[in-house]
Order: structure tokens, then sequence, then C-alpha cells
């Protein structure tokens, strides 16, 4: 639904129309020079041919180092596998260790891509709702008495998309006891874990022993902290075997992801960090103004997102009424669907998230669009009768 939102948004740019586009998580920012000269070396000394399936051992061994330092574990090269983005390694991971009729709990609001890729494994997706008033924590006890025989994994993502939120140590360390407790895989997408604000801080549950690391997948990337979503390359760091496992599948598949983009994102990891910070900041300013401006919009609600670059208003105020054009709101992708046709502006509605009320808006663009867009939503929401 997202890419649909960013599609029409794009048709209607294409037909002279001025959208302001909140809507699509990718970073406004060009990737950093450094990166795309090292690419252009890469190019120009062969990087145009295959590669290991499951990448070049220099960015493996790299990607190795990178894990390393952000958990303060030990990992080897083995255990880290090359992806042609995080949404390969999370399809790779789901169809190596998932098998028809098998359960995956997804506490949500989430990213939907995890329900459809389980569900191409054959597996079912179950979602937990987080509620707002509670800022969208995870309740454990929920959480638990989801699982069921058929359970296999449980996917966490934080920070959270669409909410942002940040999950904390004990709320983490309850979920690794039920994971060990009841035999299951925890797969953490840390795709945003660069992008943390106001003191919140990243936790990943691998570091909280052996036992629970040997049943964690972490999938990671470039994509969002450096500003390179295009690239698509993404890393898996896992048990030897089942990279392996996804290793076999990849290369049935893509086979290696592009040369040149490994060749760019290795120059990301070994080169200067001094613009990952940059972006942050900048980010974390739109985030301030973004929940402010949102909040001031009467009808609206917002609980303050952590990290990633969302905001997630809940707008069930406006649902069931009437827009000037005489069309009733009738949900969430109604009033998406409206804020796009009589203001111009982008935004998804939740319940691509499994969230209905709820639309997830980017402050990943530029701090101007931002302005113009939240103006332009705010007068739209005024107009609903």
């Amino acid at each position: 639904m997202t890419m649909r939102v960013t599609a029409l948004a794009a048709e209607l740019r294409g037909q002279g129309v001025d959208v302001i586009g909140l809507s699509a998580g990718e970073p406004d920012f060009d990737t950093p020079a450094h990166i795309k000269e090292a690419a252009k070396r890469a190019l120009d000394a062969g990087a145009t041919k295959y590669t290991a399936v499951e990448g070049t051992p220099r960015l493996r061994a790299a990607a190795a180092a990178w894990f390393a330092k952000a958990h303060g574990f030990p990992v080897s090269p083995a255990e880290v596998m090359v992806t042609a983005g995080a949404k390969q390694a999370i399809h790779n991971a789901f169809h190596a260790l998932l098998d028809p009729g098998d359960e995956v709990i997804l506490p949500a609001p989430c990213w939907g891509s995890y329900a459809e890729i389980a569900k191409l494994a054959g597996a079912t997706p179950i979602p937990v709702l987080c509620r707002s008033a509670d800022g969208f924590a995870i309740d454990p006890a929920r959480i638990a008495k989801a699982v069921t025989q058929a359970t296999r994994m449980i996917v966490l993502c934080s920070p959270s998309n669409p909410t942002g939120v940040v999950l904390g140590e004990a709320t983490l360390r309850a979920l690794a006891d039920l994971a060990e407790g009841h035999d299951l895989w925890l797969l953490t997408d840390d795709i945003y874990r660069g992008l943390c604000y106001g003191g919140a801080r990243c936790v990943q549950p691998a570091t909280f022993g052996p036992e629970i690391r040997r049943r964690t997948i972490i999938v990671d990337g470039v994509s969002k902290s450096y500003a390179m979503t295009g690239w698509r390359i993404g890393f898996c760091l896992a048990p030897p075997a089942v990279i392996a496992g996804m290793a076999t599948l990849q290369g049935q598949s893509t086979t290696n992801a592009a040369a040149v983009s490994q060749a760019a994102a290795l120059a990301a990891l070994e080169g200067p960090q001094d613009a990952l910070e940059q972006m942050r900041l900048a980010f974390d300013e739109r985030r301030q103004f973004m929940v402010r401006a949102l909040r001031a919009m009467p009808g609206v609600t917002c609980v303050e997102p952590q990290g990633a670059f969302y905001a997630f208003p809940d707008v069930t105020a406006f649902l069931g009424r009437t827009s000037p054009a005489g069309r009733r709101i009738d949900g969430d992708v109604a009033l998406c669907e409206y804020l796009l046709q009589a203001a111009q502006v982008a935004v998804v509605p939740g319940s691509a998230f499994f969230a209905p009320g709820f639309v997830r808006l980017s402050y990943a663009a530029s701090q101007a669009n931002i302005e113009k867009g939240l103006s332009r939503m705010a007068q739209a929401l005024v107009e609903l009768k």
C-alpha cells in the first residue's frame, strides 16, 4: 500500500500536480559522496561480474566487524550474508526457516511486508495489536497468549516502522525468555537501528546470552542510515547453518547482490561515519516539528516516535465525516485518498500496518516539504464536516 500511494503521487506529479510526498520511507539526502566515488572506482576496476552468492569476502568480513562493534560480541563472516536489500534477508530467512502451517507472531502496528512474505513461505501471520494508549509498547504477556504449538517465530522491529517506538530492555528480555521457553526463532529487523532520538537506545536481544543468540536472526542494512535505498544492500547475521540455507535459496533467486553496490556498501561501512550523525540530527529536528504540528491539529493525537523517521497519528476523529465534494470518509484509506486529491499530500493509511484509523507520515522528506504538507493536511482536515 505504501508503494501504491507513492506511485499514485508520482503519477499526479507527472500530470503537473504539486504533490507533497510524506509516504515513502526514503531519506531525501543523497548518498554520501565518498560512497558514490567508491562505486565509480569499483566500476573502473571491474566490479561488473558475479560475486559469491553470500557476498564478496571483503564485504562479509566488514559486515561481521560492523555487527560486532554494534553489539559487543564476536561475529564470524560465516554468520553473515549480503542480500539485495534488507527485505530479501527477511524473505530468505522466512523461506529457509518456516514451513506451511507454521505461525509467525507480529507485534503490530508493523510493516505489512512481514505478513505477506510469511504467506509466500506458506506460514500464517498472527498480528498482535499494541495500543496507542500504551504508547504502542509491546506487552509480552499478550504475545505469550498468542503462542500456540504452531508458532515458529516472533518478528520485532525497533525502532518501529510505522510507530517509531524503541523497545526497552525489560520488554526484550521478556520476549527473549519467551522465545527460549517455546523454542522459537526471534527475527529482529534492525534497519532503523542508527536512527534513535531523545536518549532512546536500541538494545539487541542477541546480547542477552548464547541461548538467545543462537535462535536470533538479525536483519540490517545500509538503506536508511546511509541514505542508500536504491543500492539494495542488506545484511543478515544468523547461525552459520541458517546462513547456508538462506544462501541456497538466494542462489536460486537473485544470486548475488549487485557487485558495484557491494563495493559502495563496503565504503559505507569502512569509511567516514560523520554523515550519519548529520542526517540523524536533521531527522530529529524534523521529527520534533512534525509531532508538534500534528498535535496542534484539532482531533489528531500522536504518540511521540523515538526512532526511525515516521509519525503515526490517530485520525479516527475524522472517519465518518464528509468532504466538501460530498464524499463520506469511511476509513483511513478513504481519508488518505481525500488528502491526496484535495490537499495534494501523500500519506499511508494505517490499515497497511494492521492499524485502521491511523496514518503514517514520513519525516525523511525535506523540512520545507514537511511544513508545506502538514499545513495542507491541517486545512484539509478542517474542511471535513
